[in-house]
């Protein structure tokens, strides 16, 4: 059966290598002559059948990346039946391409394989751009309706192909950022994580896109045709009016999104980025509907992802519980369902009616689907406004009496986690989180504990924790039996804590264990609602839907090009008479009824599983903590406590290597851009060591970042 697995994995692997090699190869050889060429002649072929050349542009350019997402979805599936199989630790090994190459604190934290990407992606750009260009420069044709000089000329075919690299940045743009569909998992690459490069893609298609705007408005400008170009919207071609609108809304949105206005002002972010749907419509209208065929495949993708997302989360629950820490922090304990199983450092989003309508946002599992069936749990910094609002409803309901308590409603989205886990290959755990970046290592830690994990968990955990405050220890409440318990021999976890803006005169350590007792707990009586989450629908579903829409959006579009605008060659002038926007508004119309057709196969889906049952949510009692005993609080005396520093990680490193004896040792990082940096530094430091080191026992550090904020 294992072998079986195993063989069927490597076949949806090679196919998902071959048809990325493909579509790459596609964007490689369209700048060219010769493609030019034969796809024209393609098109002339596909006109005379059923398909039309919108079925050929749908096969060539867009399918592949949907293919890509179908197979990847089941190879994923495939892969978590695997690992829920095994209950060993896989053989250890390192991994040379999650090591940092570059530390710098304008561009972060760049891997190899990372640094390698983008020089290939930057040479792609280099030679599409030299390509067309070329050419152009070859058959340069004067202009009678501009009535341009020949420099003139030259400057509006330079302008014209800087669109065409803002094109390939859009191909591109959305892919990062899916969930559900998310093509990075295949990579193994988190939500999260892939979010920067959607950062990289959306600055270089704005800077493209400038350039080619601003430049073309420049030569029509000295033309003195700027006041005649600047309102047309063509009949055929390239509608001007569209283009300036697409760059209009495409700057909006980028300005809004600068970590100057994300961070202080998150709703104008928020709300403009919603704006999308307006740049993609008039991105069509300007480049044309063979154009858009080139970036369709993260549109198709990010579209069906969002409404299947929706339909999940469509069904609110209720808080059964909540916890409030003394550093203004909320934990809320949410139902779940006993099937929904999640990885470790897996994220959800909430969104909260009662706050707003329209808003998600994302925050770290700090629970173990392995040792909690019914309860999902997650803890929440109040550093915003929206987080702030949720404070004070938590803490409005603290202040009633139990029986006035309402319910507080909560539609969750999610989880999204890792396809694999890839700590579970070191012999140790180094875990270094700063204030609210423990979150994501509380679910590691309670999984590790869980007496099903133990055996597939390394064994020793060393967990480096930054506080500004002592009152942030708090955070640690839901792993506090871990700490004060004595390590066992399946398990051993130690803490390096420290506080960096206290000294030893304002706090002790046996002050640090008063900050649990400061923690409130909140019972929810009332239940405003029986739904638990259930979590998305299996890959296997997802990969049925995301096929059945793509047959679906062909169907639409044969049928519409053919009733309403005839194809083939006694149909020519026809399709000569026809505004080119109406050929775009019938694709916008096929994709939207497709949409439309998947989302109610995925609410058919959500429905049938819903009305199996509703599992009993059961609200677990929280026990208060017992501290009174000196051995629990002597028990803090075995972890490091230090004030009014911060950690020197070249210590810690060269510290544990001797400690470890040579064994793999897995570096895992989640808290300010700093302190990674530092982190990464040190990391990377430490394996050039080991490289030149002639001793073979020397442990090998691998690195790994996690974000906990977007």
């Amino acid at each position: 059966m294992a072998s079986g697995t195993t063989l069927l994995a490597a076949i949806l692997k090679l196919l998902i290598i071959f048809l990325f090699a493909g579509w790459v190869s596609l964007w490689l050889l369209k700048p060219t002559q010769i493609w030019t060429r034969k796809w024209k002649h393609a098109e002339d072929v596909a006109n005379d059948t059923i398909f039309g050349y919108y079925g050929l542009s749908f096969a060539v350019y867009t399918f592949p990346i949907i293919a890509i997402a179908i197979i990847g979805l089941l190879s994923l599936d495939l892969k978590a039946g695997y690992q829920r199989s095994r209950s060993a630790r896989v053989p250890s090994k390192s991994n040379i391409f999650s090591n940092p190459l570059v530390v710098n604190s304008t561009v972060g934290i760049l891997s190899s394989i990372e640094i390698l990407v983008a020089f290939l992606f930057i040479v792609f750009l280099a030679w599409t751009y030299y390509s067309r260009i070329s050419s152009d420069f070859k058959k340069l044709m004067p202009d009678k309706s501009l009535k341009l000089n020949t420099w003139q000329l030259k400057y509006l075919r330079i302008a014209t192909r800087f669109g065409l690299l803002a094109e390939a940045s859009l191909a591109l743009l959305l892919l990062p950022i899916l969930r559900g569909l998310a093509v990075f998992r295949i990579l193994g690459i988190q939500f999260e994580a892939s979010v920067r490069y959607h950062t990289w893609l959306g600055t270089a298609m704005i800077l493209f896109g400038t350039i080619h705007g601003a430049s073309t408005l420049l030569v029509w400008g000295v033309s003195h045709h700027i006041q005649h170009e600047i309102w047309k919207w063509q009949k055929t071609g390239r509608i001007y009016l569209a283009g300036e609108i697409t760059l209009v809304v495409g700057l909006v949105i980028w300005i809004t999104s600068l970590p100057q206005i994300r961070r202080r002002k998150f709703e104008i972010f928020y709300y403009t980025h919603h704006l999308y749907a307006v740049f993609l419509v008039f991105f069509l209208f300007h480049g044309g509907d063979r154009h858009f065929y080139t970036v369709f495949p993260g549109i198709f993708l990010f579209s069906l992802d969002k409404l299947i997302r929706i339909i999940q989360s469509s069904p609110k629950t209720c808080i059964v519980s909540a916890r409030i820490f003394p550093c203004k922090a909320v934990e809320l304990i949410l139902p779940k369902d006993p099937g929904l199983k999640y990885n470790p450092t897996s994220v959800i989003f909430l969104k909260m009616p009662t706050i707003s309508h329209l808003q998600w946002h994302s925050f770290s599992i700090i629970s173990s689907s392995r040792a909690d069936d019914h309860i999902l749990s997650v803890i929440i910094k109040c550093e915003g406004r929206w987080t702030n609002s949720l404070y004070d409803l938590v803490h409005a309901e603290l202040d009633k009496t139990a029986d006035k308590r309402k319910g507080i409603p909560v539609a969750i989205e999610g989880p999204y986690g890792p396809p694999s886990l890839d700590f579970l290959r070191y012999d140790t755990l180094l875990l270094v989180a700063g204030g609210s970046g423990i979150t994501p290592f509380l679910s590691i830690l309670t999984e590790a504990d869980s007496a099903t994990s133990k055996s597939r968990f390394p064994s020793r955990i060393q967990l480096v924790y930054v506080i500004k405050k002592a009152q942030d220890f708090c955070l640690l409440h839901s792993i506090s039996h871990l700490l004060l318990n004595q390590p066992t021999e399946n398990f051993h976890l130690n803490l390096k804590l420290f506080v960096t803006q206290e000294t030893q005169a304002e706090v002790g350590t046996r002050e640090l264990l008063n900050e649990f007792l400061k923690v409130r707990t909140l019972q929810m009586n009332s239940v405003c609602s029986d739904y638990a989450a259930y979590g998305p629908e299996s890959p296997s579903w997802m990969a049925v839907i995301v096929g059945f829409c793509s047959i679906i959006f062909l169907i639409f579009l044969i049928c519409f090009n053919h009733f309403i605008i005839p194809s083939g060659k006694r149909s020519k002038m026809t399709k000569e008479k026809t505004p080119s926007w109406v050929v775009d508004l019938l694709l916008i119309a096929a994709f939207v009824l497709a949409l439309g057709c998947s989302t109610s196969v995925a609410a058919i889906l959500r429905w049938r599983r819903l009305r199996k049952g509703i599992p009993q949510i059961s609200q677990r009692e929280i026990k208060p903590l017992d501290l009174s005993s000196d051995e629990a609080r002597n028990a803090l005396e075995e972890h490091e406590v230090h004030f009014g520093g911060r950690p020197n990680f070249k210590d810690i490193f060269g510290k544990l290597r001797n400690e470890s004896g040579g064994s793999n040792i897995g570096v895992l990082v989640c808290g300010p851009e700093s302190m990674k940096e530092s982190v990464a530094a040190a990391c990377k430091q430490e394996s050039e060591c080991i490289k030149f080191s002639a001793k073979r026992t020397e442990s090998c550090f691998t690195f790994h970042t996690l974000n906990f904020t977007l």
